[in-house]
């Protein structure tokens, strides 16, 4: 069972991010700040989730959360800044737009830029170890789907509305055939011949 708290007496906010290997598309990153006494079993790392409880369980964040917010970087500015760095600004971006200001934030992953001096944990596989985590993770991961499948309606070829963006098999032979997108990072190993750039 995921842990509900780090510090029981400062208000958390878990942050997670979601999109980080895709091919194409943004970075999302959410910030969820949840009752001290929230309990949901089901609860866990949106990874280990199918999409359906995914999306039930964001109903329920959405209605039980004290607060949330979602961030995005845009694949434009992933190639400006890297990917790391445009991590750190989504998580950045999702904070900046809760209305209860956190006192404390718990990321997922090890490696955090500090967000206007509020004081944080970086935790490894934090998304399956506490519940503000977790449900920053499901946030992160369906809003951005959600995205996918909208842009899967102008770039069918691509087939975003299954592999997201990720670099699936299928998504790099339509790249390879019809080119890139608007939406495709291009200091990305596109074609995954270990050239970045690709010549179109």
């Amino acid at each position: 069972m995921l842990l509900p708290w780090l510090n029981k007496d400062l208000i958390e906010a878990g942050c997670d991010e979601a999109g980080r290997g895709c091919l194409a598309g943004p970075v999302y990153a959410a910030a969820v700040i949840l009752p001290k006494d929230f309990r949901n079993d089901l609860l866990n790392d949106s990874k280990q989730l199918s999409a359906r409880k995914r999306y039930a369980l964001r109903e329920v964040i959405l209605r039980e959360a004290t607060d949330w917010a979602v961030g995005v970087v845009t694949s434009q500015e992933i190639d400006k800044i890297n990917i790391l760095n445009a991590s750190f600004l989504a998580m950045h971006r999702a904070v900046a737009q809760l209305s209860i200001s956190p006192q404390y934030l718990l990321i997922d992953g090890n490696r955090f830029k500090k967000y206007a001096d509020i004081p944080y944990s970086t935790i490894v596989k934090g998304d399956g170890k506490y519940m503000s985590i977790a449900a920053a993770s499901i946030l992160a991961k369906t809003y951005r789907d959600d995205y996918m499948f909208m842009l899967h309606g102008d770039y069918p070829q691509y087939d975003w509305i299954d592999n997201k963006g990720y670099p699936t098999k299928k998504h790099r032979q339509a790249i390879s055939e019809y080119g890139v997108t608007p939406f495709h990072r291009m200091t990305y190993n596109l074609l995954g011949d270990g050239q970045l750039r690709i010549p179109f």
